[in-house]
C-alpha cells in the first residue's frame, strides 16, 4: 500500500477511525452469534483494536500536541469498510473483516516506513502489521469452521463443559 501521497496527520486519524470501527464491528458480531468461543474471540479482537487505537492516538498527540483528536467521517486513505447489518450472514461479515485485517496489515507496514527503521515507533507499527495478520488468521479459522456446517452459527450449549 503506497501511503506517500498522504499527510501523516491524515494517516493517523484514518488509523484511529479504522480501529474504532473495527472494535465496534467485532462487538456487534459478538452479539450476533450464540457460539461462546466465537464470542470470546470477537471480544478479544475488539479489545485488541482498542489497544491499537490508544497507541495510534499517543503517536498523534506526540506529533500534533496542539491538535484535538477529531476522527473524520470519511478519510482520503483507502481502507476497506465493513458494512454491518443484522441481516448479513456472519460468514460474510467474517470474510469482509478478514479483508479489512489484511488491508490494516498492509497499512501499518507502509506507515512504519514513515519512521526511522529500528526505532520503537517503527518496530511497534511492524508488530501491529503482524498482529493484524494474526487477527486475519483467527477470523479465517472461524470462517472455515463455519463452512463445515449447513447453519452459519451452530451452537451446542454444553460443548465446552468439562467432565
Amino acid at each position: 500500500m503506497d501511503l506517500h501521497e498522504f499527510d501523516l496527520e491524515d494517516l493517523l486519524l484514518a488509523a484511529m477511525k479504522s480501529e474504532v470501527e473495527s472494535s465496534k464491528l467485532y462487538t456487534k458480531m459478538k452479539k450476533k452469534t450464540k457460539n461462546g468461543l466465537l464470542q470470546d474471540k470477537l471480544e478479544f479482537l475488539a479489545q485488541e483494536e482498542e489497544k491499537h487505537r490508544m497507541f495510534i492516538e499517543d503517536i498523534y498527540r506526540n506529533h500534533y500536541p496542539d491538535n484535538e483528536v477529531v476522527l473524520p467521517r470519511e478519510t482520503p486513505v483507502p481502507l476497506p469498510e465493513v458494512k454491518f447489518s443484522k441481516d448479513t450472514p456472519l460468514s460474510i461479515l467474517l470474510k469482509e473483516a478478514m479483508n479489512a485485517e489484511k488491508s490494516a496489515s498492509d497499512f501499518y507496514r507502509s506507515l512504519a516506513e514513515r519512521f526511522e527503521e529500528g526505532t520503537k515507533l517503527h518496530n511497534t507499527l511492524i508488530y501491529f502489521s503482524k498482529m493484524e495478520i494474526g487477527h486475519y488468521k483467527i477470523l479465517e479459522t472461524e470462517k472455515e469452521s463455519m463452512e463445515h456446517f449447513e447453519e452459519g452459527d451452530v451452537y451446542w450449549p454444553m460443548v465446552h463443559a468439562g467432565p
